[in-house]
């Protein structure tokens, strides 16, 4: 590979779950309404990668969500460890080449690790347009990306890469990618951190993946609720329990209590428990997936927890 690259480019611009059905074969969810946009999880724990016999059903990878519909380029929610097992098998020889966006929540480690290790970028013909928070001390996105993945900590530097990133710098903003819309909102976390509402036709997907609870009662910002309102599919935050909430009131997330109070105060269709706790169990999980979907039920929404390979079909008629 030669030392540098000029294809990196700064733009800097400015399991039965309710009326759901995972199939334990296929891992897909089936949508009740008129397909229009398909999510793929590929990651959906938080903090940490895990791996072990009792997180190996919902997996332990970290936050990285695809969604594609048909004519559109493919848009990906976060880089996390889950970025690796999307787009091509790993046992090909030689890696496909990707065209599409990232909207990116963040730029803590367990959003942006996958990327190196995405096949694609070892294709000239990859096109990754990175779509990520502005941040408070000025610094560039190309700038930040560049001194995290680089020597000594990784093994190359990410301009060493055939493929060609694109770096946009976003905050409160309304764009399109194509013909697709996309609202980034700032939400609460620790850092600058956006959550995103994209619309294909009548299919929306809303992610929040990193949510900081309010310490006292439930509240959301004025931005949040614009990202989740009347929203097909809610991707948010569910780290942790009450308990553990107590213990860790200002690490930046939010609770599944917390989740279920956004998703019904914003007429949002389904709920997709997200970002799990690298501690929680596969049984753990299937427990609050099944208590949780008779009181999503009575609330007039619909609740699951993801998991890694999870594929939902997502229509704008339900």
């Amino acid at each position: 590979m030669s030392a540098t690259n000029s294809n990196l480019v700064a733009c800097d611009e400015g399991h039965p779950i309710g009326s759901l059905h995972l199939n334990c074969d296929t891992n897909t969810v089936s949508s009740v309404g008129e397909s229009g946009l398909t999510v793929t999880f590929h990651g959906v724990r938080g903090s940490t990668a895990c791996h072990d016999p009792q997180t190996h059903r919902y997996g332990g990878n970290t936050s990285c969500v695809s969604v594609s519909s048909a004519n559109e380029s493919p848009i990906i929610f976060d880089l996390g460890t889950g970025l690796r097992y999307m787009n091509s098998s790993q046992d090909e020889a030689k890696p496909k080449p990707f065209v599409g966006a990232c909207l990116l929540t963040h730029l803590h480690w367990d959003h942006i690790q996958g990327l190196p290790f995405f096949r694609p970028l070892l294709c000239e013909e990859t096109v990754l347009n990175v779509y990520a928070p502005k941040q408070e001390d000025g610094r560039s996105l190309r700038e930040i990306f560049l001194k995290k993945i680089c020597p000594p900590i990784f093994p190359i530097s990410l301009n060493e890469f055939k493929a060609t990133i694109n770096f946009h710098e976003v905050g409160d903003d309304d764009f399109m990618i194509g013909n697709t819309k996309v609202i980034s909102r700032f939400v609460p976390h620790t850092g600058p951190t956006l959550g995103f509402r994209v619309t294909v036709g009548g299919s929306t997907v809303t992610y929040l993946s990193d949510h900081q609870q309010p310490t006292s009662g439930f509240a959301i910002t004025t931005g949040a609720r614009q990202l989740c309102q009347g929203t097909d599919l809610l991707i948010h935050d569910s780290q942790y329990t009450p308990a553990e909430f107590e213990l860790k009131p200002d690490w930046g997330h939010s609770t599944l209590e917390f989740a279920m109070w956004v998703a019904e105060t914003t007429s949002s269709k389904r709920l997709a428990l997200f970002h799990h706790d690298p501690s929680r169990t596969d049984d753990a999980l299937d427990v609050i997936a099944q208590r949780l979907a008779g009181v999503a039920k009575n609330r007039g929404f619909e609740v699951f927890a993801a998991a890694d390979g999870m594929t939902v079909e997502v229509g704008g008629v339900v």
